[in-house]
């Protein structure tokens, strides 16, 4: 069966689950999509981060003063790198440069540096703009610290181009307990990542679409929604809706008849 033939005929979209923390801030776009269209819009996280102990990092035998570059691509990263050196005992030299994915995850960086006086380098929000970046630093010695489950796209570039660097595993990312969301049902469901499809069915191993709607973030997500038979109704980012909730109201509305 074809992806158009999955397709169920346009339902009234009245819940949303968004698999993700509650905004804490009161001007969420979620918010105000449940509030325009009078929606029950509900969060919950799919996955949960558990930290590696010092005792797993120091088994991956690395030495993070044998570097000279940091590579973040979340702000999970620079909690957990900073931690463990804290834990380690180890105090981050003033010369060691920052390569960060996003302007978010560097100025999330102020937590722990003093930003202005050290060497940081920024991303525009994909790893591909942070390889073309990187690109020009190659004597660099590189640390990328980062889950147990993350994209290829970076160890790739490194292995392929003959870059230094050792990745450091300091966090894991697991699936969250649902178990109280059994007899809880959703007209559409909103999903960021692989892992959180994954978590749906290490949590709900015989789930079964129906007439849940659902959307996914980014491409690995929509694939990850696909390759688990799953009917994928909402996609983004798309040149019409770069957020999530754009793409969930421009479905809203064609749903919902709203004109």
């Amino acid at each position: 069966m074809t992806q158009k033939e999955k397709e169920p005929k346009l339902k009234e979209v009245r819940s949303i689950l968004v698999s993700q923390p509650k905004p804490s801030d009161s001007k969420s776009p979620y918010y105000q999509l449940a509030e325009k269209y009078k929606l029950k819009v509900d969060f919950r996280p799919f996955i949960q981060i558990e930290p590696a102990d010092i005792k797993d990092f120091r088994k991956q035998k690395i030495d993070i003063l044998a570097h000279t570059a940091v590579i973040f691509t979340s702000r999970n990263a620079v909690d957990h790198f900073f931690r463990l050196a804290q834990e380690s005992k180890v105090e981050i030299p003033a010369d060691m440069k920052y390569f960060c994915i996003s302007e978010q995850t560097a100025n999330y960086l102020q937590k722990y540096i003093v930003v202005r006086k050290r060497k940081v380098f920024t991303g525009y929000r994909t790893a591909n703009d942070l390889i073309e970046i990187l690109k020009k630093h190659k004597n660099e010695k590189y640390i990328f610290p980062c889950s147990d489950i993350r994209k290829e796209d970076i160890p790739q570039f490194m292995e392929e181009n003959g870059f230094t660097y050792s990745e450091a595993i300091i966090y894991r990312t697991v699936a969250s307990d649902l178990s109280d969301l059994a007899d809880v049902n959703y007209d559409i469901i909103a999903f960021f990542s692989p892992s959180g499809i994954n978590s749906l069915f290490v949590n709900f191993p015989d789930f079964e679409q129906k007439e849940t709607r659902i959307a996914a973030f980014g491409p690995t997500t929509a694939k990850a929604v696909l390759d688990a038979g799953l009917r994928l109704d909402i996609e983004a980012p798309h040149p019409n809706a770069p957020s999530m909730t754009g793409a969930l109201e421009l479905y809203i509305k064609k749903a919902n008849k709203i004109k």
